[in-house]
């Protein structure tokens, strides 16, 4: 049984499906593997290495997706390869499966889609092919960097015969793997941190890290609902979000680094900053929008742009963080898809001369399940 890997084929994109230490292990499970042709380049995994690791190499997608049963990809397939799908194949990557617009098609072709964000993150089993914490963590690690490169001042505290350097001021809006990251990487380097997020568990993971918290004042009944829902899914009442605004209002007015990292799968990503208080940060701050590409958390933020407002302050719209990490974030995306597909495998028979490969496709696996978008010549996906 052939796993395939496409290229990407958006310039903004370096990471690949596979690696070459992925494809080892793959090839210890039984399967044989075929790449497209310089699909790992961009993350510094040249062709020869695929070959010494036991792969194919291919000139063209087209020809991955005739010779694979199973195929990888980082995002969603281009809509030109999908032409060359047939019945009982399967695709898995991250799809982005509540804004795709290939579902239908992928249903007709007949082919099994697995989105590797529909993850049940609670389940202990599932840990390990988490590929949005996966990527987040070092997301949040290099969205500091981004803000020390645009800082025109430096992190931590200098005493020099000159005069004392202010360590920055960090503020982090959203406190999930990317925030607790990045409060880690903006301490290590010397700023003072603090963190503000809809959970109240959240305040002791913050301060672990040596972060501030930023209270909001909350009445009993929303503690209750927040603690009772793991603080997503309850809603704020308008005076909670009222005195959110200001606390938030008032940290950012402070801060030297504000790095917002609120994404929410299959929906705009909330906003977090509006003009007003954009309006009212120091010149010279700066703001890394982790959300651009799905919405953004930051009024006026683009994507893949840097851009400067009238009071001077540097707003980058970090769409795609994990790419700039090519190398390190496809070796983890890599055992990611590689410990789901071993969960593909049907169990081995008792007769010592079976030796072929075989998939065990079952809807009513509570991870298969749930990352199936299609399936049967069907839709699967629950719309929001």
């Amino acid at each position: 049984m052939k796993i395939g890997v496409i290229s990407a084929d958006i310039a903004s994109e370096s990471r690949v499906a596979l690696t070459p230490d992925a494809v080892k292990k793959l090839r210890k499970l039984g399967f044989e593997v075929v790449i497209q042709s310089s699909a790992g380049q961009a993350a510094y995994y040249a062709d020869e290495l695929y070959q010494a690791a036991g792969a194919d190499i291919a000139n063209s997608s087209a020809e991955v997706i005739s010779q694979s049963q199973i195929i990888t990809t980082v995002n969603d397939l281009p809509a030109a390869a999908t032409d060359g799908l047939t019945s009982g194949q399967i695709v898995i990557g991250m799809l982005d499966p509540y804004r795709n617009t290939q579902l239908d098609t992928y249903a007709a072709k007949g082919a099994t889609v697995f989105a590797m964000e529909l993850l049940p993150r609670t389940l202990s089993r599932a840990q390990n092919m988490d590929v949005l914490s996966s990527q987040a963590n070092l997301a949040g690690y290099k969205a500091v960097l981004l803000a020390a490169n645009e800082y025109s001042r430096p992190f931590p505290m200098f005493m020099t015969s000159a005069g004392t350097v202010k360590p920055a001021k960090v503020v982090i809006l959203g406190v999930g793997v990317a925030g607790l990251q990045a409060i880690a990487t903006a301490k290590r380097l010397g700023a003072v941190v603090e963190a503000s997020d809809l959970r109240p568990a959240a305040k002791e993971q913050v301060e672990s890290l040596g972060g501030k918290w930023l209270d909001v004042p909350m009445s009993e009944d929303e503690a209750q609902k927040a603690k009772a829902t793991g603080g997503y899914a309850w809603t704020p009442s308008e005076q909670y979000i009222k005195d959110q605004a200001a606390v938030v209002d008032k940290a950012l007015s402070n801060a030297d680094i504000v790095i917002t990292t609120a994404q929410i799968p299959g929906r705009q990503a909330p906003r977090l900053v509006h003009g007003a208080t954009l309006a009212k940060m120091k010149a010279g701050s700066v703001l890394i929008d982790m959300a651009a590409g799905t919405g953004g958390n930051v009024e006026g933020s683009v994507p893949n742009e840097t851009i400067t407002t009238d009071n001077g302050v540097r707003v980058v719209g970090a769409a795609n963080i994990p790419s700039m990490l090519a190398a390190q974030s496809s070796d983890l995306y890599a055992n990611n898809l590689v410990n789901f597909i071993t969960t593909l495998i049907a169990p081995a028979h008792d007769d010592a001369a079976t030796t072929e490969l075989a998939l065990n496709i079952d809807m009513d696996d509570e991870i298969q399940g749930a990352l199936a978008v299609t399936h049967d010549s069907q839709v699967r996906l629950a719309k929001r």
